[in-house]
């Protein structure tokens, strides 16, 4: 007993100098610049938005953040590399849906996708809306699940197994009792070419790449996978209003770091994000691309990891049940 009552001060004194040295190193963060993982290839709406966040955090942290691009994988490849990095708060990664809850299902991981990661902050989201070419004959939602019930050989293109068109167009298969075939394409581009051809008849694409043909008057847009309507096509309904309450997918994206990462700059870093999400040119640029921007007291780690939760809750068992397997 006396030998472990002189071993708790300094058990004390340890804790006290480590928490002192952590403060510290936060005091001194950011010293050199920041390397921002963007899992996808560079161009898409991922990147654009990790390129408009790093401008931001850096004119707040006073460091440059750099964005790498690390690709493959459906971003398996970008989150290991920092998954393993080390957890000083200049290894980061802006993850999404993709990355932190359908792989874990879909390719076997060498990584957590929960434990292995700090969450930073939720930054942004991008809703999923159904679509078809101009000359299919459906006005409205309900148009077109008829047409589809009576058109079992149609046909909807998506980006690529395992991505949100992929499980979207699955997701409302389920829901609808419709069986229309799905045609997987290396990215979403091709598909939309052959959307616009007529070689297929209907997709479930992200806003960001659906609202530039929605304004060329390109295609039809039936609803917006989401609660709400989207700021930069406020004139398409709701899958509420349209008729399939509750179906519901979004890409959203969010900022890690890896695992115990210190918790003063995993503060800092959602301070930084904080301040640059509430940039007046910064909502309206991400806004204005299809990208939907959460209320600030969602915009904290503990929100990020609530989603994830949520979601993980959600997907699992749907991607399990369909069977799906990474490329």
């Amino acid at each position: 007993m006396l030998q472990n009552r002189c071993l708790l001060p300094a058990f004390a004194a340890i804790v006290v100098a480590s928490a002192g040295a952590e403060h510290a190193a936060a005091q001194l963060y950011p010293s050199h610049p920041i390397t921002l993982a963007m899992p996808f290839a560079a161009g898409g709406p991922g990147d654009t938005l990790a390129r408009i966040l790093a401008d931001g955090m850096r004119r707040s942290l006073g460091q440059p953040v750099i964005v790498e691009n690390v690709t493959g994988a459906s971003g398996s490849i970008g989150a290991g590399r920092v998954a393993r990095a080390q957890n000083d708060g200049y290894s980061l990664i802006l993850g999404n849906w993709t990355t932190h809850v359908v792989n874990a299902v879909t390719y076997p991981l060498p990584y957590d996708v929960v434990r292995d990661f700090e969450p930073v902050s939720l930054v942004a989201s991008q809703p999923v809306i159904i679509i078809s070419g101009r000359t299919l004959p459906a006005a409205n939602l309900s148009e077109l699940i008829a047409w589809l019930k009576a058109n079992p050989k149609a046909s909807a293109g998506n980006a690529g197994i395992g991505t949100a068109s992929h499980l979207a167009a699955l997701f409302f298969r389920k829901e609808t009792g419709t069986q229309f075939q799905l045609v997987p394409y290396r990215g979403g581009a091709p598909a939309t070419q052959d959307l616009l051809s007529g070689q297929i008849d209907l997709m479930f694409d992200l806003a960001a790449n659906a609202l530039p043909q929605a304004r060329a008057g390109s295609i039809r847009t039936y609803a917006v996978m989401a609660a709400d309507r989207i700021g930069a096509a406020p004139d398409i309904p709701t899958v509420d209003e349209a008729g399939l309450p509750g179906l519901y997918l979004s890409l959203w994206n969010g900022v890690w770091a890896p695992k115990d990462t210190p918790k003063p700059i995993i503060e800092r870093l959602d301070a930084a994000i904080r301040e640059s999400l509430s940039d007046p040119e910064i909502r309206r640029h991400l806004i204005e691309i299809g990208h939907e921007i959460p209320p600030a007291d969602q915009q904290t780690p503990d929100a990020l990891r609530a989603y994830q939760k949520t979601e993980i809750e959600k997907w699992w068992p749907i991607i399990a049940a369909a069977g799906i397997r990474g490329e």
